[in-house]
């Protein structure tokens, strides 16, 4: 077989395979490509992939011993449907909370709401009950599945906000409601007869932005489902550009190890929402560890690890600590955050047997963007690769909303049928964010002639640690909540591990001492852990201030790395 290029290829399938046809649709008076021919909602991912895991009989879902054949979790799906809509009253359009770690629950809750036409609300499992509070107002969820530590955060809220609280695993008898039960006593496991519009509401997914408070992003149907064919359509084009040698034996099933929350995108879209139509076996995590990681891949002949930076690098150092190139594995990817491009050719040394590969996408994209795999992520450790065909387009625009010259620094601007619905009750930053159908991101970066893009800077104060997006905004306003606090001001650190950390500087008021620890010890219950700043400016003095008389973020940043020289 003649290798193509990657456009030739791309090109070839949609014009051969029905499965990946292209056509326009309109959604909402805007002018869309579109998938033609792929399902049509989430939940009928789970039938598309139903010949792809062998007719329901091959392994599909494992957990800590614990494994479901793909017939096993389809059939857990449907009881779990018809039990919300006759047990729980759930009917379409209403919003369900899921608010637990990484359990098989989880992923077959997601399923089941959504085949009834609900719409899934994923929550951090690191949300303080405030956090929780904010959310589920926000939401309008009353329905919340929750295992104990997140059933625990969620009590205080139970009678004000009327909330119907169900316990899963460690969680069950502690309230009215027991999943166990509510799935043993579901009248069928049969599909439930619903008919759910494409551009429907799939989910709710908080992001953090500028404000103080995470935005929901509403997600539809037509999203996901158009995010997930084109990963998919990843695979049949790869064979088209680098062909296979002649004797060279059928790839193995593929297989994927969760590592990342599944109340994110990187874990939901492109690893559990993929691996439906993919026939791809899933592993769960119980809790992240490198060394686990690698034994679980070994063992089980994984083949899909995709994670943030951090974990991939850890991952290497236990492997190589542990004396294993894990061959099976074909596909290393990492999103949330960028990749150290030093790390990229360690990486592929590490595993020769592996694609390194680098994404970027957005919870408002269903995680659908830019990426690049093998010879051109080594040869572009920096950059963050090309826009995933066939659906999407890019721009890149200057503030007034002018195409910048190839080569110039622009703010990324992607339009698709992937792209959120809008912001879940936030009118004027779904109207700043979305524009005649794109998605203005926020990020910065150049475009070179090939189509590659390089991300540059970022114009929200975000604050990515580990993957984790955080807001500034919200630190600050948790700092202010201190009664020796006058001004705070939050930023990233550099961090070895985390690639960000959580730093902050505080102006106190007169005779007031304030220690880094005891700063820790007062945002307990207001901040998650992962967002209490790890490394305390104090002063006496105001904060500095720009031109405008706004605090000057960068120029706090700097003064307080530079001039202090504190070592991170």
């Amino acid at each position: 077989m003649t290798a193509m290029k990657p456009e030739d290829a791309v090109r070839h399938v949609i014009a051969t395979d029905p499965t990946f046809a292209v056509h326009e649709v309109d959604v909402r008076g805007v002018t869309f490509k579109a998938f033609k021919n792929i399902p049509p909602t989430v939940p009928s991912l789970l039938a598309a992939g139903w010949a792809r895991h062998g007719d329901g009989a091959l392994e599909y879902l494992a957990y800590e011993g614990e494994v479901l054949t793909y017939a096993d979790f389809t059939s857990k799906v449907h009881r779990l449907a018809h039990a919300m809509r006759d047990e729980l009253g759930v009917r379409q359009g209403d919003r369900v909370a899921i608010a637990m770690r990484n359990y098989p629950e989880l992923l077959a809750l997601v399923l089941a709401i959504s085949s009834i036409g609900g719409v899934v609300v994923f929550v951090n499992a690191w949300w303080t009950t405030e956090e929780l509070d904010y959310a589920l107002r926000d939401s309008g969820a009353q329905i919340v599945f929750a295992d104990s530590p997140r059933l625990q955060r969620l009590e205080p809220l139970q009678s004000e906000l009327g909330l119907t609280l169900i316990g899963v695993r460690d969680a069950e008898g502690q309230s009215a409601h027991d999943l166990t039960a509510l799935e043993t006593n579901a009248a069928s496991d049969t599909a439930p007869v619903v008919t759910i519009d494409t551009d429907d509401d799939f989910a709710v997914m908080y992001s953090s932005g500028t404000t103080g408070h995470p935005k929901g992003v509403v997600q539809s149907h037509r999203g996901a489902v158009n995010a997930v064919f084109s990963w998919l359509m990843q695979s049949v084009v790869a064979p088209l550009v680098t062909p296979p040698e002649p004797d060279a034996t059928a790839p193995p099933r593929p297989s994927a190890l969760v590592v990342t929350p599944l109340f994110h995108v990187t874990a939901t879209h492109p690893l559990f929402l993929l691996s439906l139509p993919a026939g791809a076996k899933i592993t769960l995590m119980h809790k992240w560890d490198a060394e686990g990681a690698v034994r679980l891949m070994r063992d089980n002949s994984i083949t899909r690890f995709l994670g943030v930076p951090t974990q991939s690098a850890e991952l290497m150092q236990a492997a190589l600590k542990m004396g294993e190139t894990l061959p099976a594995m074909d596909y290393l990817g990492s999103g949330g955050a960028k990749r150290p491009g030093a790390q990229v050719t360690q990486l592929a040394e590490a595993f020769p047997n592996a694609g390194i590969a680098t994404g970027w996408g957005m919870t408002e994209t269903n995680a659908l963007g830019i990426g690049m795999i093998g010879e051109d992520y080594t040869a572009r450790p920096e950059s963050a690769g090309k826009l995933h065909p066939p659906v999407q387009e890019l721009r890149m625009l200057d503030d007034a909303g002018n195409d910048v010259p190839v080569g110039c620094l622009g703010e990324i601007t992607v339009k698709s049928p992937a792209n959120m619905r809008c912001y879940l009750n936030k009118p004027e930053a779904t109207a700043e964010t979305m524009q005649d159908g794109w998605l203005r991101t926020g990020d910065l970066g150049v475009l070179d002639e090939d189509g590659y893009v390089t991300i540059l800077d970022r114009k929200k104060n975000i604050i990515i640690r580990g993957g984790e997006n955080i807001a500034c905004l919200d630190v600050e306003g948790a700092l202010h909540r201190h009664p020796d606090v006058l001004e705070a001001a939050a930023f990233s650190v550099p961090d070895d591990r985390l690639g960000e950390a959580v730093g902050a500087a505080v102006q106190l008021k007169n005779g007031a001492t304030l220690t880094c620890d005891d700063m820790a010890t007062f945002l307990q219950g207001h901040l998650a852990p992962f967002k209490i700043p790890v490394h305390l400016w104090v002063q006496r003095d105001v904060l500095t201030r720009g031109a405008t008389d706004k605090i000057d973020r960068r120029a706090i940043r700097t003064a307080c790395l530079d001039n202090l020289k504190v070592k991170v």
